[in-house]
């Protein structure tokens, strides 16, 4: 059962859960119903999770980029006091927690990286001149996942949507864009928190090279497959995913 989304100022964000903090963090199209499952089983298992929403889509044009979504997350955590938290971020969730924690290392103890962008990825492109060909988008979602039938007709009509607002779509080519020229190569040898990265086998987005990179730059990191599985693990191999990650945070226990 997804929580309500609360609101706090400028912010909204779900709540759920006792325990060890848990923050996710969704990607460029991703919605909190992407970790409904992830969710659940964190709490059903001793851990508090939160998930704000991130602003992809209404922050004025001129901030939005990755570090931007970086600055509103930052803003959220000072208000809330947080502080030991687990950071788990998906695509540009990923890529959002990767500058949180470069620039705030003492909040953050572990951090786990899912299809994360900040090294390389592979999106729709930095334009979409076939918007408003409702196919193409429905073939463009479906190969974000190894089944394209987790590309729902709801998935696809909200992202259809999205690609044919003209404010909507110009923020997701600013992100697109900020993702990829923010690369975070020379920064990653100085992450010393753990690390956990857990990567679908047949992610096309972000493909398997690019767990393999973080995995050699980031000095205390472990890497995990899901088998059968694109850019979206929690989504599409939700047991799996959810298994590795439990195990993980229990080895790797928050001093």
């Amino acid at each position: 059962m997804m929580t309500e989304i609360q609101k706090e100022g400028e912010f909204e964000y779900i709540e759920s859960g006792e325990g060890e903090l848990v923050v996710l963090l969704h990607g460029l199209m991703g919605a909190l119903s992407n970790f409904k499952e992830t969710i659940e089983f964190l709490n059903d298992n001793g851990y508090k999770v939160v998930i704000p929403i991130l602003p992809v889509y209404t922050l004025p044009l001129l901030k939005t980029s990755a570090k931007g979504i970086a600055r509103y997350f930052e803003k959220f955590v000072q208000l809330k006091g947080y502080s030991n938290m687990t950071l788990l971020g998906n695509s540009l969730g990923g890529h959002v927690g990767l500058i949180y924690t470069r620039e705030n290392p003492e909040k953050v103890s572990r951090l786990v990286l899912t299809g994360s962008s900040g090294l390389y990825e592979n999106s729709m492109g930095d334009t979409f001149p076939r918007r408003e060909d409702y196919d193409f988008i429905k073939r463009k979602t479906e190969e974000v996942f190894y089944d394209p039938s987790i590309a729902t007709k709801e998935l696809v009509d909200d992202i259809f949507e999205t690609v044919n607002s003209r404010d909507r779509v110009l923020r997701v080519i600013a992100l697109a864009k900020s993702a990829i020229r923010h690369n975070m190569s020379k920064d990653l040898p100085n992450f010393t928190l753990p690390t956990c990265l857990i990567w679908g086998k047949q992610d096309i987005v972000t493909p398997p090279v690019v767990a393999e990179e973080f995995h050699s730059l980031i000095p205390n990191s472990e890497l995990f497959w899901v088998d059968k599985c694109g850019h979206a693990a929690m989504m599409e191999q939700p047991g799996a995913f959810n298994e590795i990650l439990l195990e993980w945070l229990k080895k790797t226990p928050i001093s």
